[in-house]
């Protein structure tokens, strides 16, 4: 059966501009072959200082310019191929960018996009955006899904990460760019209501010809795939002074108590995915790369010459696999009635440290089958997530999402006034107005009287 290569990347930016070169060198490290995927899709998360993330617009331009110049480095790489970034969103700090090979690009019939705030107030220093796709097959268009996430931070964070993960669960809802009939069936139905959106979106021509309702994250007939920091750690405290010999070092004996695979045991999201406290309904390919974070500045410092021999952690937190990337297996009902499609990893892998940034990214490389999931009968199976989802969706998810922003505003504008050198000289430029005006107004005074 003919399959779509999926190839996905989460990279904590850190707030930095990724370098290009750097980045792209490593892009597809987790490809089988040279053959491009035809959808590449890439999870950021802390993409930029928060004054720029949350004013959003002009001033994420930079940084997503880095993204697509490196995807085109790339890209160059896997048989002179070219891609088109079809669109890019981001909610906060968190953002994600969707590129279709060029010589496919026509297919993607239909966009759909969602985002929610877990951070502070539900604003988006933490949260999660995602996009629904449609691409064309022979049949009818194949429905793909993907969010992009960063959930609460620290070892003793575990029940806000699964808080964050119900709350995106329940106010993550997708609603069209540009609005078309685009779906027979879908789950968590919402009433349709009428809001601007201010992200033009990449993917030009198609009609605005319908209506369409809004829907929740899980889907009957969509693939669903979750990257991020989903920050789930080793531990539930810090490490004490004396825990640092135990973190991981490069080793190839699995016995060694040093071996990464000792503490992956330990890992919270395998254990909570075991359990169904959180991401219901995902699973994840085999992890056999190390940590993904935190580097030392030290480690950072020769990301790019170092030569492997050791890993040097930050001692203050316990080596963790924060960045993952989650997918669901073809569901039931689709393998009953087409038992030779199948869904493949072909590569699950860290990328190389980079000096910009404490966290590894990671890659997932994935084959889909180029055919539709069928709509599901009534006997099918009721405990997969996409017909029985975890949670409700929230009836207020509009309403608190446009708070949220309100509030991303306002101290988007103060931290930009406060933290950054342009802000600051708009302050500054600003007082010596103001009292270059007394001054003149206090001098006419002066020679009136």
């Amino acid at each position: 059966m003919e399959q779509i290569g999926v190839y996905v990347v989460t990279y904590n930016c850190a707030r930095t501009l990724v370098q290009p070169d750097v980045f792209a060198r490593h892009l597809f490290d987790a490809l089988r072959d040279s053959q491009p995927p035809e959808i590449l899709i890439i999870s950021l998360q802390e993409i930029a200082p928060i004054a720029y993330a949350f004013l959003g617009g002009s001033y994420l331009v930079p940084y997503f310019d880095r993204i697509r110049h490196a995807v085109n480095i790339a890209a160059a790489s896997l048989r002179n191929a070219s891609y088109i970034n079809v669109i890019t969103r981001n909610v906060g700090m968190t953002a994600i960018a969707a590129f279709v090979l060029e010589k496919r690009s026509q297919d993607i019939e239909w966009i759909e996009t969602a985002g929610v705030g877990v951070g502070v107030y539900g604003m988006g220093n933490k949260g999660a955006v995602g996009l629904r796709l449609g691409y064309a097959t022979e049949d009818e268009d194949l429905e793909l899904s993907i969010v992009a996430a960063h959930l609460a931070p620290m070892e003793d964070g575990l029940s806000r990460r699964n808080e964050d993960w119900k709350n995106i669960c329940r106010r993550l809802v997708f609603t069209p760019v540009k609005e078309r009939a685009v779906r027979s069936a879908t789950a968590q139905q919402v009433p349709r209501a009428n809001d601007g959106d201010d992200n033009a979106p990449l993917l030009q021509g198609q009609p605005d010809n319908s209506t369409t309702p809004s829907s929740g994250l899980f889907s009957p007939r969509s693939h669903l795939i979750l990257a991020g920091d989903l920050n789930y750690r080793t531990s539930r405290i810090k490490p004490s002074p004396t825990d640092y010999h135990l973190f991981p070092q490069p080793c190839e004996d699995q016995n060694n108590h040093r071996h990464f695979s000792n503490l992956l045991k330990e890992d919270q999201l395998l254990r909570e995915l075991k359990a169904q406290r959180t991401c219901h309904g995902f699973r994840e390919a085999s992890i056999n790369f190390p940590p993904t974070y935190k580097y030392s500045d030290k480690q950072r410092a020769v990301a790019e010459t170092d030569d492997g021999v050791m890993w040097d952690w930050a001692k203050h937190r316990w080596p963790s696999w924060c960045d993952r990337i989650l997918y669901t297996d073809l569901p039931t009902w689709m393998k009953a009635s087409d038992s030779p499609a199948s869904l493949e990893v072909h590569g699950y892998t860290a990328l190389p440290l980079m000096s910009t940034s404490d966290h590894r990214p990671v890659a997932l490389s994935l084959a889909i089958p180029a055919k539709a999931i069928p709509i599901p009968n009534n006997h099918d199976s009721a405990d997969d997530a996409r017909l029985s989802p975890p949670f409700d969706i929230d009836p207020q998810w509009r309403s608190k999402r446009a708070a949220a922003r309100r509030r991303e505003l306002v101290v988007g504008i103060i931290a930009y006034l406060g933290l950054t050198w342009e802000g600051r000289t708009v302050l500054i430029a600003t007082a010596i107005g103001a009292l270059g005006g007394w001054w003149i107004i206090s001098s006419l005074l002066i020679v009136q009287s």
